[in-house]
Order: C-alpha cells, then sequence, then structure tokens
C-alpha cells in the first residue's frame, strides 16, 4: 500500500534560496515538492507553504488561510529581531525558520507544521524571550514612535494625533525610559535595531 506523500509548495523569488530549498526536501520520498514559479497552481493543494518573510505575513493574513483545510506557513528568512518576530506571529504564521539553519532543522520544521505544532528556530526564540525583559509601549507611544521615526517635531506629532503638546512630550519621555535611550534620535536607533520600526524614508511600524 502507497502512503500519501506531504504537499510542500515552496513559494519563492530567490533562484538560488529556491534551488536550496527544492533540494533538501525533495530528498524525502515523503515529501511531494514543488516550486511556485513552475507550478503556481500546486499550491492550492500544499500542507506546508514554505516562502520568505513578506509573503509568508501576507498569506498568513489572506482569507485562505480561513478554510478548514488551509495550509500551514513555513518562514524562512534572515530576520530575527524581536519586532520582526513578533509581527509575524501576531499574523498567524506557523513556523519560523532562520536561513542559518541547517538542513535537517528545515526538515524539523516541515515535519512540526504537518503534526500542528508550532515550530521556532532558537535564535528567533531568544529575540523574543529578550523582548519580555523590556516594558512594553502603549498604544500611543507606538503612535509617537512612528512619527518621531518620520522625523516630526512635538508640535505635528501633537497636531497629527490631536493631542497636547504636553502629552507628546510625556510619551515621549516614555518612549526614552523604556528603550533606554537619553535623547529621541536615539529612541528611534534604538527601536529599529530591535524591529519596533522599519528604517526608511517613509517607515512603518513592525508591530
Amino acid at each position: 500500500m502507497q502512503l500519501s506523500k506531504l504537499n510542500v509548495h515552496i513559494m519563492r523569488g530567490d533562484p538560488m534560496m529556491v534551488a536550496g530549498l527544492h533540494a533538501i526536501l525533495s530528498a524525502h520520498p515523503d515529501l511531494n515538492v514543488t516550486v511556485h514559479v513552475a507550478n503556481p497552481e500546486a499550491m492550492l493543494d500544499a500542507r506546508i507553504i514554505v516562502t520568505d518573510y513578506e509573503s509568508g505575513i501576507a498569506a498568513a493574513r489572506s482569507e485562505a488561510q480561513e478554510r478548514d483545510n488551509a495550509p500551514r506557513i513555513l518562514i524562512v528568512t534572515n530576520r530575527r529581531r524581536e519586532g520582526e518576530v513578533r509581527q509575524a506571529m501576531d499574523a498567524g504564521v506557523h513556523g519560523y525558520l532562520l536561513e542559518c539553519g541547517t538542513a535537517g532543522d528545515l526538515v524539523y520544521a516541515v515535519r512540526q507544521l504537518d503534526r500542528g505544532l508550532g515550530f521556532m528556530s532558537e535564535g528567533a526564540r531568544r529575540g523574543l524571550v529578550e523582548s519580555q525583559r523590556h516594558a512594553s509601549l502603549t498604544m500611543r507611544e507606538t503612535d509617537v514612535l512612528r512619527l518621531l521615526a518620520k522625523g516630526w517635531c512635538n508640535k505635528s506629532i501633537a497636531r497629527e494625533l490631536d493631542i497636547g503638546l504636553g502629552t507628546v512630550k510625556t510619551h515621549v519621555r516614555g518612549l526614552m525610559n523604556k528603550l533606554d535611550a537619553s535623547a529621541r534620535t536615539e529612541v528611534v536607533v534604538v527601536a529599529a535595531q530591535r524591529g519596533l520600526v522599519m528604517p526608511g524614508t517613509s517607515p512603518q511600524l513592525a508591530l
């Protein structure tokens, strides 16, 4: 009696990474491995989708995940900062594997997800554990941080959020305390290092 194979679909755009993932997974006879570029419709029958960070979060948040037989999402990425890992988990991703992991880690992660369990690389898990030692930001502090990262002054932040100037200053002081920063510019630097805000000319919060 021939046992049914586990359908694993690789949905990534980087050819070298795709080739590596495919080579590792297809070496196991019980895995039926497909690649999105060559066979996109195979995603419909997949039990596990192996993908990158952005695509994984988008897939986890999609309406397709609401169906009973929805595939389980495994992100393979080099992103390990606190905010990035937490964002993926909050989106509903089932597995989080760092690219520095081994071939055995990849296969183990796939099998864990097939069993209905989760998986997280040790490096990513350490980041989350470390984040629990820090005081969490309030929703309003998060709003202020987003605008600070854009370079806005206190008056502009107050107008945008429709709050008093004194309230903005209080939130900035709160951010400095929680992020152990001595200046507002350092607040943004520390937040970016922790993945709480994405660097760039028009950053968006990672949380």
